[in-house]
C-alpha cells in the first residue's frame, strides 16, 4: 500500500539543491571535448562548432507534441518475474534510454521524438517506477538485478543497442556497456560520470562535495518515502513549470518511493567511497553530456574519463545547465546525438 503524507520543506530543499532542478532560459557556451582514439589526438572546439546553431527553450517550452504520446507503443520485458514497462516508436536500429531518480521514461521525449525518424526508440521505466513492477525489500535492487532490468529490455529489442542513460540509468548503463559489451554498440551518458571517477571524488569527498551528497545518506532512513509525495517527485523530475507536470504526477501516483530509495539503499556502501572498484575498459564509442550546474555529480569525476574507454569518447560540457542535462538543454543533447551519431554510422 502506498500512502503520501505531508513534505518535509527542508528535506525537499536539499534535494532541490543538490539536483539543481530550476533550468536557466539559456545556455552559456558549451564545450564539446573529442578524444580520436587511434590517433590520440585531443581536440577542445568552442562555440561555432556543431553546437552553435542549437537553441535552447527554457525548461517550461520543452513539450513534446501530443501525437508523440499517442503514437509509442507499450511493451512489456519480464527479468526472472519482475515486468518492466517500455515504450518504442520508429523503426531503424534500436535505441533503449534509461532514466535516472526520480523520474519515468518520458523523460527523454525530446530526444525519442528528435531521433524516431533514423532509429526505433525505446525507453524503459525502471523497477518501482510507474507502470514497472515494484518488489518489496533491498536485497531486490542490487546491482546485478538492475542490470538484469535493463538487459532483458535490450534482448527484447533484438539484443543490441545504442544505450542512453541518465542519473541511476547512467550508473547501470556504464556497468552494462562494461560487462555486456556485446549488447551495446555505443554508449551515451548524461550526467553521471564514470564508476571509477565517481568513486574517486567521494573517496576524497570536500566537506563542500559531502554536504552536496547528503540526500544520499538521508535515504538510508527506514522512514524516509514518508518526505515524498507525487507532486514532489513530479517537479523534482520535472520542473514545476513543465507542461507534462500532470503526466509526471500519475506517473509517481502509480510508483513505489521505498523502491526508488532502495537503488541507494542497496549500493550504500559504494557511495561511501569506500573502493573504488576495478572495472573493464569500454569497448565502444562514448558519448557524455555534463551540466556543469549539477552539484550532486561533481565534475572532478570527468577526469581521466578517456583512460576508461578503450575507442573514441566525446564529451560535451553545458556550462549552465543542471542535473536533467537532456531536459534543460534538450535542444543540444538532441543535435549532437544526432551528428555524433551520424558520424559512426
Amino acid at each position: 500500500m502506498k500512502v503520501w503524507v505531508p513534505i518535509d520543506i527542508a528535506f525537499a530543499l536539499l534535494i532541490f539543491s543538490a539536483l539543481t532542478i530550476c533550468a536557466p532560459s539559456r545556455l552559456g557556451d558549451s564545450a564539446l571535448f573529442l578524444r580520436d582514439h587511434n590517433s590520440r589526438r585531443e581536440t577542445m572546439l568552442k562555440r561555432g562548432l556543431v553546437l552553435a546553431a542549437c537553441m535552447l527553450a527554457s525548461v517550461g517550452a520543452i513539450a513534446a507534441d501530443t501525437d508523440f504520446f499517442n503514437a509509442v507503443e507499450h511493451n512489456y520485458a519480464d527479468n526472472n518475474g519482475v515486468s518492466l514497462h517500455y515504450v518504442t516508436l520508429g523503426a531503424g536500429d534500436p535505441m533503449l534510454f534509461v532514466h535516472g531518480f526520480p523520474d519515468v521514461w518520458f523523460s527523454w521525449a525530446h530526444q525519442m521524438d528528435g531521433l524516431k525518424d533514423d532509429f526505433k526508440v525505446a525507453a524503459m521505466d525502471m523497477r518501482a517506477y510507474n507502470k514497472s513492477d515494484a518488489p518489496e525489500g533491498v536485497e531486490n535492487y542490487s546491482m546485478e538485478l538492475l542490470m538484469g532490468d535493463v538487459t532483458s529490455v535490450i534482448d527484447a529489442l533484438g539484443g543490441n543497442v545504442t544505450l542512453v542513460a541518465h542519473d541511476w540509468g547512467a550508473g547501470i548503463a556504464w556497468r552494462v556497456a562494461m560487462y555486456y559489451p556485446d549488447k551495446v554498440n555505443k554508449l551515451i551518458i548524461c550526467n553521471l560520470t564514470h564508476p571509477t571517477g565517481y568513486a574517486t571524488v567521494r573517496a576524497n569527498a570536500t566537506p563542500e562535495q559531502a554536504a552536496n551528497t547528503d540526500y544520499i545518506r538521508q535515504f538510508q532512513d527506514p522512514n524516509a518515502a514518508e518526505r515524498f509525495n507525487p507532486t514532489l517527485l513530479a517537479t523534482i523530475a520535472a520542473g514545476a513549470d513543465n507542461p507534462n507536470l500532470e503526466m509526471y504526477k500519475e506517473a509517481f501516483e502509480r510508483s513505489y518511493v521505498d523502491g526508488m530509495l532502495n537503488y541507494y539503499r542497496a549500493s550504500w556502501s559504494g557511495f561511501q567511497g569506500d573502493e573504488i572498484e576495478e572495472v573493464p575498459q569500454l569497448p565502444m564509442p562514448v558519448l557524455q553530456f555534463h551540466g556543469l550546474q549539477d552539484t550532486a555529480v561533481d565534475k572532478d569525476g570527468l577526469r581521466d574519463t578517456w583512460n576508461w574507454i578503450d575507442a573514441d569518447y566525446t564529451l560535451v560540457s553545458v556550462p549552465e545547465a543542471g542535473h536533467w542535462v537532456q531536459r534543460e538543454a534538450a535542444e543540444i543533447v538532441t543535435e549532437t546525438m544526432k551528428w555524433w551519431l551520424k558520424a559512426r554510422q
